[in-house]
């Protein structure tokens, strides 16, 4: 005789009450697209009723799903909007230590790292005075260094912020473009004023370019120069050669803080040239003071399909050898 079990397994209930109605209608999310992420991810059933949020399922994937609601809640109350990604980004973070401490303050938003990874990284940025920070497009590499710079500026611990990418991915040359010099490079540092754009007024940065204390420039100008007192950024160093990343990584002055972000299955430089971002992180292995943070597609924060699309790519490279 077969006995089957059926004695069901025991279910957890969980209530989170949301006062304000501004809040619980920003943590639903459109016809509670966001507590349907939740409940997917998390494999619980979550309602809401009136001014409640009711969890229901298994009680470690309930106290999961109460994590994070409750980060979205932090989030709500602070009167910044929830999209689609950020409850993506609380449920990668559901099972990680409280990152509350690690929010960046910039002139228009506070800055909180959306993965793992990127607690990694904000924590590494502020132990160590150079930190090399790896990994596939969308993981808030050059993002996260931006908010970072900004937020110390803001706080009066450097006196100006440094932003720069090779100009032209084969070796920098300007001269064969069209245009003055400003015309000739704008293209290539675009992202950089992208990300500025995210933390500050566009007049507060015109000011602030124009007295220098944000300079936003591509790596040929930064040779000869000491740099102090300043947040240095170099974006897209896997284009760098050993030479240029040298040069760049000497500019380091007193009381200035450095992160070169880059790509390593993005080399775009001449067939057979070593990258310099390859060279450094071979020469720097053992050197005191240097910090090194690696992300991985699932430190994507972009659009869920770029993350699968990371994924592909990096199943085809581990299967078949990395694509021409």
């Amino acid at each position: 005789m077969t006995v089957v079990d059926i004695t069901p397994h025991a279910v957890t209930r969980r209530t989170i009450v949301v006062t304000d109605n501004r809040q619980l209608q920003s943590l639903v999310g459109p016809h509670n697209a966001h507590l349907g992420a939740i409940s997917a991810a998390c494999a619980v059933e979550v309602h809401a009723r009136g001014n409640e949020i009711a969890i229901e399922g298994d009680a470690t994937a309930v106290a999961a799903a109460e994590s994070v609601i409750r980060r979205l809640m932090s989030r709500a109350a602070a009167q910044q909007v929830i999209e689609t990604g950020d409850v993506s980004a609380a449920i990668r973070l559901a099972s990680t230590d409280d990152d509350s401490s690690l929010a960046l303050k910039t002139r228009k938003r506070m800055v909180q790292p959306r993965s793992p990874g990127q607690i990694t990284y904000l924590k590494a940025m502020r132990a160590h005075p150079l930190v090399f920070a790896l990994g596939p497009a969308g993981t808030g590499k050059t993002y996260l260094a931006v908010a970072q710079a900004v937020s110390l500026m803001l706080a009066g611990e450097v006196d100006r912020i440094v932003l720069s990418r090779p100009a032209v991915e084969a070796g920098e040359r300007l001269g064969f473009l069209p245009g003055d010099m400003r015309e000739k490079v704008d293209p290539y540092l675009r992202p950089l004023y992208d990300a500025l754009n995210d933390m500050m007024p566009a007049d507060q940065i015109g000011r602030l370019m124009e007295s220098g204390e944000i300079e936003v420039a591509p790596l040929a100008f930064m040779r000869g120069r000491t740099l102090s007192h300043a947040f240095i950024i170099l974006d897209e160093a896997q284009n760098t050669t050993p030479v240029q990343m040298k040069m760049f990584l000497t500019r380091l002055g007193e009381g200035s803080r450095m992160v070169v972000a880059g790509d390593q299955s993005q080399v775009d430089l001449p067939k057979g040239a070593r990258s310099g971002l390859d060279d450094a992180l071979e020469t720097l292995s053992d050197v005191v003071g240097v910090g090194r943070v690696t992300f991985t597609a699932r430190d994507v924060v972009r659009h869920d399909l770029v993350t699968r699309i990371v994924a592909a790519y990096d199943a085809r490279s581990a299967g078949r050898g990395s694509p021409e």
